[in-house]
């Protein structure tokens, strides 16, 4: 008797705890009280469809309590299935009907379901959120490097959250903001004395057009002078310039050497060919005398000029090699 009672016993606990996991009474007895019109099928449904109930009413819960008409049950089982955030769509809503921020149930889920958390652009949107640029380096006409680092402060734009750029864009375009605004001006003196005017010439840039913000203002929070680049770029191209000089003149040179090189050996082929000439000299005078051409007269009219020429040239030169005389 007793084992049966056990057995009883526990196959009615068994049952009643099947029955209170399909059936939710006690978070049904909650929403009741709340004010959530929902039903004891409509609990086990979800449960069935993987769906989590608890997290379906809380979500009903809190957005009947804030006055929110628009969000129904279906909507939010079909955003969880989605792959959506239900308690961060719902506080979105909460937080924007506060703040008298125009976001539907709609877009709320378009913008969680686009990978964005739409509570904390709600947030953004409410309190604007600061963001620090890294160093720009940019270089005024003078050739006056300067570093310049900003702060960002922007507020997000709803309406942009799905489809527009994000934080990496708006910094990307206040840094070419910032690098056009101090190459077009004339000295780095003048950025230094007024870094305002590069906060007022990037803000009307427009730079936050077609991304998720909207820049309420860009603040020059430190500017440092860095390298004279245009002396820096006079001394290379002095450098370069004289190298190049330098290659010109050697390669001139190399070319005199070259001709002097040429000319000496075309010398020494000529004096080559005077010296072959002269070897003959003896045999054409032989035959000159045997065949009648050349008389005894004429032999020593000649050997007196190759005298008179000898005599002279030592006149001129003393220094003369008697060999070569």
């Amino acid at each position: 008797m007793e084992l049966t009672i056990i057995i009883l016993g526990a196959a009615l606990l068994i049952v009643l705890c099947i029955l209170f996991y399909y059936v939710p009474f006690f978070l049904w007895i909650s929403a009741q009280v709340s004010g959530v019109r929902i039903s004891l099928m409509q609990l086990v449904l979800m449960r069935i469809r993987k769906v989590p109930a608890a997290v379906i009413v809380r979500a009903l819960i809190e957005a009947h309590k804030a006055g929110l008409q628009d969000v129904k049950r279906d909507d939010l089982e079909a955003h969880y299935l989605a792959g959506g955030n239900v308690e961060k769509v719902v506080h979105a809503l909460v937080s924007a009907s506060k703040a008298n921020i125009d976001l539907g149930f709609k877009m709320a889920t378009a913008i969680d379901l686009a990978g964005r958390d739409v509570f904390q652009a709600v947030q953004m949107s409410v309190n604007p959120k600061v963001i620090d640029t890294p160093p720009v380096t940019a270089v005024a006409k003078d050739g006056i490097q300067l570093i310049a680092k900003a702060r960002v402060t922007v507020r997000a734009n709803i309406r942009q959250l799905v489809g527009g750029a994000g934080e990496d864009t708006v910094l990307a375009r206040v840094g070419e903001g910032i690098v056009s605004s101090i190459g077009s001006s004339e000295s780095h003196k003048q950025v230094l004395e007024n870094p305002d005017s590069i906060s007022k010439l990037v803000l009307r840039k427009g730079l936050d057009s077609g991304t998720a913000f909207e820049i309420l203002s860009i603040d020059i929070a430190d500017i440092d002078i860095g390298k004279n680049i245009g002396a820096a770029l006079q001394i290379d191209q002095a450098q370069a310039d004289k190298n190049i000089a330098q290659a010109k003149a050697e390669e001139r040179r190399a070319m005199a050497i070259a001709l002097e090189q040429e000319m000496k050996a075309k010398a020494q082929e000529a004096r080559a060919k005077v010296i072959e000439a002269e070897a003959e000299l003896p045999i054409a005078m032989a035959e000159a005398f045997k065949d009648g051409n050349l008389g005894l007269m004429d032999y020593y009219k000649m050997k007196n000029v190759q005298a008179d020429t000898l005599m002279r040239e030592t006149i001129a030169n003393p220094q003369l090699d008697n060999t070569q005389k």
